[in-house]
């Protein structure tokens, strides 16, 4: 049995899991050792590493305020967890994000002394990681200890480096007890945009359906459920008639498809009349080239072309800090509804003919096919892809 499946990461709910302490133990046989030094016009600090001529070893036990899940002062935290066969805990990761300057902050990272050295450790900040990515986090930061030589050479393994630290965070003798407190991080870097030489904007072809499909699933994978069905849509709109492949595009990098919008024709109903209009979606990019503009690329190619065939506007249910950049409104604005006659920031339009939306009016009819997609059928579809875990992120709907 491989770890992947001996050692199923899960989500620990708030409700079951707030106040749970967690037995943080350790013995270290180094530290790093800093050093300031203070002139008139300068300041000069070192950390260097040095073995412990006695190790040292932290226990729970000594703690008046022990690590605990869920802790008043991390609003908003989320925690992941392993259990044994018997359903106790051996390990766990807790985040936090801090919403204000846009970070991610790991704020528990725990692996029983039994189960350490197999992986876990990894895969848990695999999770942290991902959800950093999935909420668009510019950074991943962390506490330590700088006498946690074993748990620094984790972090730095893991893509961590020191972004500052505290000399008197847990006394006013920490450089002297060997315990100062290091702030470690991830700090990620905007991606170069591309631009349209770089990329190449193209009907699909029969050969790119599979690969545009691994694409979409992995675009969407944890982001809005636990794993998601928007690849096997993909496959259904091709055999529906609404479909639009006319309008419908890839783009491809080094042969590689990166991204895809997909267009059906849809209607706005008012007093018993159907008025053709279009949507899109999904509208998808590869995760390793989201934030590079691919979106934006797959829209200017695309949106010239669905006015072009003489559709009136575009509607679509989408993400409301994105496309109002590329001139999408509230669908409110012209006057309609979703099918059952509400309005939300998701729900937008965009008029390819002046004046034509507000004119028409009604509410939304989409193409049955985003209705048909039952989780048996995706969950047999999903065999053709590489397997991916399905994971709960505090962003998602449900």
């Amino acid at each position: 049995m491989t770890n992947q499946n001996k050692y199923k990461i899960i989500h620990l709910p708030k409700e079951q899991w707030t106040d749970y302490k967690i037995p943080m133990r350790y013995t270290t046989h180094e530290y790093f050792d800093v050093v300031m030094k203070e002139e008139e016009d300068k300041f000069t600090v070192e950390l260097e590493k040095k073995p412990l001529e006695t190790p040292i070893s932290h226990y729970p036990e000594e703690y008046d305020f022990p690590d605990r899940l869920y802790q008043d002062c991390w609003r908003g935290a989320c925690a992941w967890g392993v259990l044994d066969e018997k359903e106790e805990l051996i390990a766990c990761i807790e985040t936090c994000p801090e919403e204000w300057f846009n970070r991610l902050r790991v704020c528990e990272l725990w692996v029983h002394e039994d189960y350490r050295r197999q992986g876990i450790a990894h895969r848990l900040m695999a999770v942290a990681k991902e959800q950093a990515r999935l909420e668009r986090r510019r950074a991943i930061i962390l506490e330590t200890q700088s006498c946690n030589g074993e748990a620094i050479a984790f972090y730095r393994q893991e893509g961590f480096t020191l972004i500052g630290f505290d000399s008197c965070c847990y006394s006013n003798r920490d450089i002297e007890r060997k315990e100062v407190r290091m702030e470690l991080g991830i700090l990620y870097q905007k991606p170069a945009k591309l631009t349209r030489q770089d990329v190449e904007i193209r009907m699909e072809t029969e050969t790119d359906y599979h690969a545009t499909e691994a694409m979409t699933q992995r675009a969407f994978w944890n982001l809005h459920h636990k794993g998601c069905d928007e690849h096997y849509l993909v496959h259904k709109m091709r055999q529906h008639p609404a479909y639009l492949s006319e309008l419908s595009r890839i783009a491809v990098k080094d042969g590689e498809v990166i991204g895809c919008i997909c267009y059906c024709k849809s209607w706005l109903e008012k007093d018993g009349v159907r008025t053709e209009v279009t949507n899109f979606g999904p509208l998808c990019v590869d995760p390793r080239y989201q934030g590079m503009g691919v979106g934006e690329l797959l829209l200017a190619e695309t949106i010239p072309l669905a006015k072009a065939a003489g559709f009136p506007g575009i509607l679509i249910f989408g993400e409301p800090g994105y496309y109002p950049l590329h001139g999408f409104v509230t669908s409110d604005k012209f006057g309609i509804t979703n099918y059952y006659g509400e309005n939300f920031d998701a729900f937008m339009a965009y008029e390819l003919i002046p004046g034509a939306l507000s004119a028409i009016g009604g509410r939304f009819v989409e193409p049955d096919v985003f209705e048909n997609l039952p989780k048996e059928e995706v969950e047999e579809y999903n065999k053709k892809f590489p397997y991916m875990e399905k994971q709960y992120f505090p962003m998602q709907w449900d």
